[in-house]
């Protein structure tokens, strides 16, 4: 996918996917968890142990395969697989739900030649059943000749992963460091129980650069709190939020350390790949019709815009008059007024794309159908500005609709 040249310091691949990194392949396939033909098992297999880190839900609830995938990572950093199946959460599943993420470990290992500690597991889909695992075993047998590094190899992953999407998400940048070309790719899920705080979100990114695990983990982190934790689509977090990113350290640059020319470059690449994903789930929620952007500047702090685009970008009063168009700005101040941060109560401004609504905290004459016409489009991008200090952020999400309801209503069934 395109999204065209976004920074100097790296440069966009279109149609670009996890496969583009060298020494990554892919696969996806169905086996039967879900109810529908759509994929659903999946996995991405690197040719040597890769570089890895994981960031992970704060739900109290935390599925088997975090686990699972908890232990793998910290053997020693190093991943050969991540295997995925959709339908099916294996969360809340008890001693049987650990043994089946662990059986899902070792047959995939097995499968492909590899230490189980050198895999990891992810599941997202319905909470609180057994996964059917006959089923599982199945289409393990079947992944490994279908591993591949094209594109629709990639493809087939990006279909694997999902639930409720309507889209699959993927993104890939090129950054030269030390005279080389490193890629980095990525692809998630993501439609509905979007919060993240680390939502039934997964992710998964690969680079072919040389880099430790642990430098990766601190950029993966660093990139996680300004993309996927600035999103949300319902204020739900789920019990198997999960990102994994994968280094091979086949693009032949000098392994990037904290004093590398070029490790900015590939923090910004890895950042970018990690907004784009973001963004693309919170376009996806379900129900949407539109993304959501709010753009909070003149914060006491980076972390006081933070919390006030998340509240601004959360509030089910927002999302609903995003939906039916109404410049009701009051409903964002009433947010921004909430949020748990300090704010000068007399010097807001609010503004509803080019349309300013509210300046030092007043409201200002604005064409109304002006205001509906910019609200009716795809993307609406809230500001506000509190001119308090040098803090910012950026948040997204998208409009609640009924539809959002009729799909809650009917997950399971």
């Amino acid at each position: 996918m395109g999204q065209g040249n976004a920074s100097a310091s790296f440069t966009v691949v279109p149609n670009g996917s996890v496969t583009t990194p060298k020494g990554f392949k892919a696969a996806g396939l169905h086996c039967g968890l879900k109810k529908t033909t759509r994929h659903d098992l999946g996995a991405i297999v690197c040719d040597v142990p890769a570089a890895a880190a994981a960031v992970y839900t704060t739900n109290a609830f935390q599925a088997a395969p975090i686990a699972v995938t908890r232990e793998s990572i910290g053997a020693g950093g190093k991943l050969r697989a991540v295997i995925v199946n959709s339908g099916n959460a294996n969360a809340c599943t008890g001693k049987q739900g650990d043994a089946d993420a662990y059986e899902m470990r070792g047959a995939f290992a097995a499968a492909i030649g590899v230490p189980a500690e050198q895999v990891a597991v992810a599941s997202t889909g319905v909470i609180g059943e057994l996964l059917k695992m006959d089923r599982v075993r199945g289409g393990i047998a079947e992944l490994p000749a279908r591993l591949g590094d094209s594109y629709e190899a990639a493809d087939d992953f990006c279909q694997a992963i999902l639930t409720t999407d309507l889209v699959k998400k993927e993104a890939c940048v090129a950054v030269t460091v030390d005279g080389q070309t490193v890629h980095i790719a990525g692809a998630s899920k993501g439609s509905g129980m979007i919060h993240p705080n680390m939502a039934t979100m997964l992710g998964f990114v690969t680079t072919d650069a040389a880099i430790g695990s642990e430098l990766l983990h601190k950029l993966l982190r660093q990139a996680t709190d300004l993309t996927f934790n600035m999103i949300t689509v319902d204020g739900d977090t789920s019990t198997n939020d999960m990102l994994v990113a994968m280094a091979s350290g086949f693009a032949g640059n000098d392994e990037l350390t904290e004093g590398h020319p070029g490790l900015a470059a590939f923090a910004e690449g890895l950042r970018y790949v990690c907004e784009v994903l973001a963004k693309a789930i919170a376009r996806d929620g379900e129900g949407a019709t539109k993304l959501v952007e709010v753009q909070v500047r003149g914060a006491a702090s980076d972390e006081a815009a933070r919390a006030i685009a998340k509240t601004v970008i959360g509030s089910s009063l927002v999302k609903s008059a995003v939906f039916g168009a109404d410049a009701n700005w009051g409903r964002i101040i009433a947010a921004v007024g909430r949020a748990g941060v300090p704010v000068d109560p007399e010097t807001v401004d609010i503004a509803l794309g080019p349309i300013a609504t509210l300046a030092q905290s007043r409201p200002v004459a604005f064409d109304e159908d002006a205001a509906l016409e910019y609200l009716k489009g795809d993307t609406v991008v809230i500001h506000v500005d509190l001119h308090m200090g040098e803090g910012s952020a950026t948040a997204w999400g998208c409009d609640l609709t009924y539809d959002y309801v009729r799909i809650n209503a009917a997950y399971r069934t």
